[in-house]
């Protein structure tokens, strides 16, 4: 049985881990008291007495955290920005290759992708490896997501008693091109450039969709949209967590497709639909599934080598 603690259990992400750990029999959760879950001794003496820590942070806190560990068997998963793109760190997306999941199961220090940017990296990665899109494609993303992305502030802006109505509408942000995520987007690719990015919130609690538009006369290989589409299959038909569209699937559920159908699970649905001068890649999933939480479980249950779904809803 291994024992696990959770660093910023009171946090959306830190919950979500907490509940899915509620049908676990093979490891032991250990509890801080809530009165000493910021004080720094306390939290180094839970970070090393267990095998696997969680840090549900803030970039600044997990960075501290990460300093307390003293035990050199203790598996770190940070589910902040902080460590995304920090050498020695795996970064949490095992479908990616094998090479992800190799340095996932042996690494002591894994950082969980975020939420945009897994729905992102999802689409991108195969296709540069692949040699499809190139490294210098100019690259726009466009995304909605549910308003539990933003945390616990955001959520209880939405969620309180004669709310401002402001919040009944799309609340679109990162106008100034400096979201967080846009980092790891541009290193886990290897783009040579950070995307121009237009995310979104709405008034719904948890779900996403992330577009990635292509015209096709500027891919280094030019393919149909069924030929991207079964590209992507191939690529990911070994992969439990990631299910690939038939094409026309947009055309099925009458030409819309609402970002919040896979709220609750933890896998991740890609479309791809378009024509033969422009095509949509699209990726759908909950942002606290696999694009926070259930990535994050992911993750450990690769460490401990056991099924990569256990205890996750798919």
């Amino acid at each position: 049985m291994k024992k696990v603690f959770i660093d910023g259990s009171e946090g959306t992400t830190g919950l979500r881990i907490f509940e899915r750990f509620q049908v676990r029999d093979d490891i032991e959760i250990l509890k801080i008291d809530s009165d000493k879950r910021k004080d720094p001794d306390e939290i180094r003496k839970f970070i090393n007495a267990s095998d696997i820590t969680f840090l549900c942070l803030p970039d600044s806190a997990a960075i501290e955290a990460v300093e307390l560990c003293d035990n050199p068997d203790t598996v770190i998963i940070d589910a902040s920005t902080a460590h995304r793109t920090e050498p020695g760190w795996a970064y949490g997306f095992p479908e990616l290759s094998e090479e992800h999941r190799n340095a996932i199961a042996n690494g002591k220090r894994i950082a969980v992708p975020g939420c945009y940017a897994s729905g992102f990296i999802g689409l991108a990665y195969p296709l540069v490896k692949g040699g499809i899109m190139q490294a210098d494609y100019p690259v726009s993303i466009f995304a909605v997501s549910g308003y539990s992305g933003g945390g616990k502030k955001l959520i209880a802006s939405y969620e309180e008693e004669g709310r401002d109505a402001k919040y009944d509408s799309a609340r679109m942000y990162g106008w100034g091109q400096t979201h967080k995520h846009l980092k790891e987007m541009k290193a886990v690719t290897g783009l040579d450039r950070e995307p121009l990015f237009c995310p979104m919130t709405t008034n719904y609690h948890s779900g996403m969709i992330v577009q990635l538009p292509l015209y096709t006369d500027l891919l280094v290989k030019k393919k149909t949209p069924e030929e991207i589409r079964d590209y992507l299959a191939d690529y990911y038909k070994n992969e439990k967590f990631i299910k690939v569209l038939p094409f026309g699937a947009d055309v099925e559920a009458g030409g819309a497709m609402y970002s919040d159908a896979c709220a609750g699970w933890d896998g991740m649905e890609i479309l791809v639909t378009g024509n033969e001068q422009r095509i949509v890649v699209a990726s759908r999933f909950d942002n606290l599934g696999k694009g926070a939480s259930g990535a994050a479980i992911q993750c450990m249950n690769i460490v401990m080598g056991c099924d990569e779904a256990k205890g996750l809803h798919l």
